[in-house]
């Protein structure tokens, strides 16, 4: 039997929000954006050129889930954006907005830096050795 992991859950505070920065900014593909409910939808993103996988971006739902945003992973790097073009991407997400917490720094396992979506939750930009 094979599996693998296809979606991860982002808790975010409005859909419209989170699509335009991660397809503007990010440059992300908006891959499904479907109705469930007046107030609910499917919606999921990935890097361009991904097969599979991605983030569904889900509506935080009452109080517990809206304190969660930003605060998943408590704090940690919770996502890594892995590229083969670290400069140009860098350079790209930069010139949209993205916010880094860190200059561009080389580690043993490739260039990394630290980038904050507007939800609080932490990113790497790797590009690996």
């Amino acid at each position: 039997m094979a599996q693998h992991i296809t979606l991860t859950t982002l808790v975010v505070p409005d859909y419209d929000t989170a699509i335009d920065f991660y397809t503007r900014a990010v440059g992300f593909e908006l891959i499904e954006d479907i109705a469930l409910s007046p107030a609910k939808r499917w919606v999921v993103v990935r890097p361009p050129g991904a097969a599979e996988g991605g983030l569904l971006l889900a509506l935080a739902d009452g109080p517990r889930q809206r304190a969660a945003i930003g605060h998943q992973t408590g704090g940690r790097v919770a996502f890594f954006l892995q590229t083969d073009d670290f400069a140009g991407d860098h350079a790209a997400m930069l010139a949209a907005g993205v916010r880094f917490l860190e200059l561009p720094r080389h580690e043993a396992y490739g260039t990394v830096a630290v980038w904050q979506d507007p939800f609080g939750n932490k990113w790497d930009l790797l590009e690996r050795a």
